[in-house]
């Protein structure tokens, strides 16, 4: 008959198993939505690819589109930066410095809340090395006793190395006198973003935006308590622990951090001695 041999041996693939292969996947990507419920179809394939489920992204998208679960992002924009004051403006050390590790250069930022009858205000401070919140603080008023708590809550969590460069917007709550001081205490090396710049500080934005669109926008708090509630839980058990992060090569802050330190022991175990 002309023909070949594995012609001769096809059978049609049933689509029962692929049916239900693709039901058992959007049963997980249903779950991890409630999770996570901004996680576009990049980190939904990232994290099922952890779980050991052989998917790419284009299966993923259109299991997520079938089923409703492309979320969809708002943009807002409030100003928080009040950079007309009378207290110095530091330069921008940051933008030159290569990072090699954790608690090198820390970044800060505020942001406000929305609460069902007023504003709150978020200021939080991570690590530029593994993207990890250090410290955080929320106040209904926007002012350098907010940006402080953060600042000292950062500090007793990680006891960084004089030197360490922070890095903030020119905004009044970071050049007030009470916030310099701290830092001149603790030795850090002051950096600030030029005026109008939000490049500079894309870190701590970038932040602020996943916070907003993961966590702020989905929910609805009622109370203070509420707010610093749920987002110190999404800050502490989603943000720094779970989330995977692009930059990080899709793991979360505290696993890199894990990580980069489990190499650093191996490499100062392994490295030669001098002889005497």
């Amino acid at each position: 008959m002309d023909i070949s041999r594995s012609t001769y041996y096809y059978r049609p693939h049933t689509d029962d198993a692929k049916c239900k292969q693709d039901a058992d996947i959007r049963d997980r990507l249903e779950e991890l939505a409630l999770h996570f419920p901004r996680y576009g179809y990049r980190r939904m394939t990232a994290q099922l690819q952890r779980e050991g489920l052989l998917v790419n992204h284009k299966r993923v998208l259109r299991l997520m589109r079938e089923s409703d679960l492309l979320c969809r992002t708002k943009r807002r924009f409030v100003r928080t930066t009040d950079s007309d004051h009378p207290y110095r403006v530091y330069p921008n050390v940051y933008g030159d410095t290569i990072i090699t590790g954790v608690d090198q250069v820390w970044v800060a930022d505020i942001t406000y809340i929305r609460l069902l009858h007023e504003f709150v205000y978020l200021a939080v401070i991570l690590d530029a090395y593994s993207r990890r919140v250090v410290g955080w603080a929320l106040s209904r008023h926007i002012d350098a006793a907010l940006t402080c708590a953060a600042l000292r809550a950062a500090i007793a969590e990680r006891h960084p190395p004089r030197g360490c460069i922070h890095h903030s917007d020119r905004g009044v709550q970071y050049a007030a006198d009470e916030y310099i001081e701290i830092l001149k205490e603790y030795g850090f090396t002051i950096s600030m973003s030029r005026k109008g710049n939000p490049y500079d500080n894309a870190q701590a934005e970038s932040f602020m935006k996943t916070l907003k669109v993961e966590e702020v926008y989905v929910s609805e708090y009622r109370t203070f308590a509420e707010a610093k509630e749920r987002i110190g839980e999404f800050i502490e058990l989603i943000y720094n622990q779970e989330r995977l992060h692009s930059a990080l090569g899709y793991v979360s802050p505290v696993e890199f951090e894990e990580a980069v330190n489990s190499t650093q022991r191996h490499l100062a175990i392994s490295a030669p001695t001098c002889p005497v």
